[in-house]
């Protein structure tokens, strides 16, 4: 890392790592490729528009089930974003 000559905060160190895992691109977190292609075919390309993305429009995406659905799940909380809760979910 480079050293700056002005020190960071933590919290400006914080949020400087939080807006570069936004911008991940859904790539880069691990998904696999068929899963990025459908994610971009809907035109969701980072960690950010996955995010703003609800779970019932990833379920519409062709070819999209509840097993890519883990997939993206698992990827996301390997950088750190926590999956929603399922509890508060209509039934």
């Amino acid at each position: 890392m480079a050293r700056t000559r002005i020190p960071l905060s933590a919290t400006e160190e914080a949020n400087r790592a939080l807006l570069e895992k936004l911008d991940l691109s859904t790539a880069e977190i691990g998904l696999t490729v068929r899963t990025t292609n459908c994610l971009e075919e809907r035109g969701i390309f980072t960690v950010r528009d996955l995010l703003k993305t609800r779970r019932d429009d990833l379920l519409s995406i062709s070819n999209f089930g509840e097993k890519t659905l883990e997939e993206v799940y698992s990827c996301l909380e390997n950088v750190g974003f926590m999956r929603p809760n399922l509890e508060n979910k209509p039934r």
